[in-house]
């Protein structure tokens, strides 16, 4: 998913890149699933199950396939978010009540 954020008050728009490591038997990660099908929010899903590099990646960033994990990505910034409720909680902040961001 590609949106344009602000990443400062008054700053110009920077491009941020989305994605949610996961895999689908996670109760956890299901969670934030269900909370980003509420929201209307479309973010690239790696099942680190079925796609070795995801998994690589997520292993080399964290040191752990622990899941969920949402990468937020940025020119400047590779962000790694573990933990569902804080995933779930910085979604609404940033989408609940916005439309266009699906």
């Amino acid at each position: 998913m590609r949106e344009e954020t602000e990443t400062e008050p008054g700053s110009r728009a920077e491009s941020e890149t989305l994605a949610l490591y996961f895999y689908p038997s996670c109760g956890f990660c299901r969670r934030v699933l269900q909370a980003m099908d509420e929201l209307g929010v479309e973010v690239e899903l790696r099942d680190i199950t079925r796609d070795r590099q995801a998994f690589q990646d997520l292993m080399a960033a964290r040191g752990r396939p622990t899941v969920p994990v949402l990468r937020r990505t940025t020119s400047s910034e590779d962000h790694w978010m573990p933990e569902s409720a804080d995933i779930i909680r910085w979604l609404r902040q940033r989408f609940a009540g916005k439309s266009g961001y699906t």
